[in-house]
């Protein structure tokens, strides 16, 4: 029978029991409006997050238009939730989960239609393409009629229940790790992996390297149109203004910041950086708000550095987690120490140090003095 290895479904357990219990407090009537509106922000960053981390941290390429893809799906789902509403011939369920399918393969296009000719770039070439395209879809939907998506103004879209939206959020997040996980572990991801690490290598073994780029472009860009669908169900209006290339750089330091192809990481740092933005927004009011950007970047810069500087690599093993449970399971008890197995005395096949020095080396040479003289005369 094969063994299961808990600590890959890890994640699933935490995301449930966050659910879980915070669903159970607002049931209850406990959470404040505050508290809620920070739990549907860290789910729409979680799932940007897991998204994003499938491009730059499983196959290797920088991309800085992940906000054009959200974009897309915010437009476009809070669009048809808005005519689907004012229709009122379906529930709000069914219409935010067809809104949800609608914005994502919206982005999923739009990923599909850049990829074919981004993905043959690489690196500082590719990333300048992506947030290109991040600014052209935010240009696009800001000077298109009124009529169709509000101008400047962007477009009103009917507001979710607060106490719901967020456990909503909190099932996508699960849907969108369980999808990026078993693409990952499947052959599909074994491929992914390998071009991040030798594309050349990868094209030898004959591996389809651009249909496994455009491939993990496209699944990215279409839960980033999910997560730009619920972001506008999480708020009563949609600008362009939201999903600048500063938007798309903060979504690439949750990634980094997490680890690169670490999908629990980033899921972590998701919601540490949207809990520290909306701490630094609610303490510093009047005149110190102008210090809010230049807090939140020292603090992240602190944070990449302590995640990524070789110096501090023996003080992050220190400091990590899996060794500090290490730690509290086994503690050091001196009679509890036994002895090696490998030890001299218990393998016979070894050879003892002071054999080896003891042996005596004799050369014996067929030709004497004696001989030596003889020859000569």
């Amino acid at each position: 029978m094969k063994k299961i290895k808990w600590k890959h479904y890890a994640v699933y357990f935490v995301l449930a029991f966050c659910a879980l219990y915070f669903g159970l407090q607002a049931s209850a009537g406990e959470l404040s409006f505050s508290t809620l509106l920070q739990l549907e922000q860290a789910t729409i960053a979680m799932i940007l997050a897991a998204s994003l981390s499938l491009v730059v941290g499983f196959l290797g390429e920088l991309s800085l238009g992940h906000a054009g893809f959200m974009c897309v799906g915010a437009f476009i789902g809070g669009k048809l939730s808005t005519i689907l509403t004012e229709a009122g011939t379906m529930g709000e369920i069914p219409v935010l989960l067809i809104c949800v399918v609608i914005g994502g393969l919206a982005a999923a296009v739009c990923g599909i239609i850049i990829g074919l000719p981004a993905l043959r770039l690489r690196g500082d070439y590719l990333a300048i393409v992506t947030l290109a395209f991040g600014e052209i879809v935010r240009s696009l939907f800001r000077n298109a009629p009124e009529s169709l998506f509000g101008g400047n103004l962007g477009i009103r879209t009917p507001r979710y229940d607060r106490n719901e939206l967020f456990l909503i959020g909190f099932a996508l997040v699960l849907v969108t790790v369980v999808v990026i996980k078993n693409l990952i572990r499947s052959k599909h991801g074994r491929a992914v992996t390998s071009v991040r690490d030798s594309e050349i290598a990868a094209r030898a073994c004959g591996i389809n390297v651009t249909k496994y780029k455009l491939l993990v472009f496209t699944v990215s860009a279409f839960f980033a149109g999910v997560a730009g669908v619920l972001y506008s169900y999480s708020n009563y209006q949609v600008s362009s203004a939201k999903f600048d290339y500063n938007y798309s750089i903060e979504i690439l330091v949750m990634v980094v910041l997490g680890g690169m192809g670490k999908l629990g990481g980033s899921l972590i740092a998701a919601a540490a950086i949207t809990w520290l933005s909306n701490q630094l927004q609610l303490k510093l009011t009047g005149d110190l708000a102008v210090l809010k950007d230049l807090l939140y970047a020292l603090i992240l810069i602190l944070l990449v550095v302590y995640n990524n500087a070789p110096a501090l690599k023996n003080l992050r093993e220190k400091l990590s987690i899996r060794n500090l449970m290490v730690r509290i399971r086994k503690k050091h008890d001196p009679s509890k120490v036994h002895d090696d197995d490998a030890k001299w005395d218990r393998i016979p096949t070894k050879i003892m140090v002071d054999e080896v020095l003891s042996v005596d080396v004799q050369v014996k040479s067929p030709y004497t003095p004696d001989k030596a003289k003889k020859e000569d005369k």
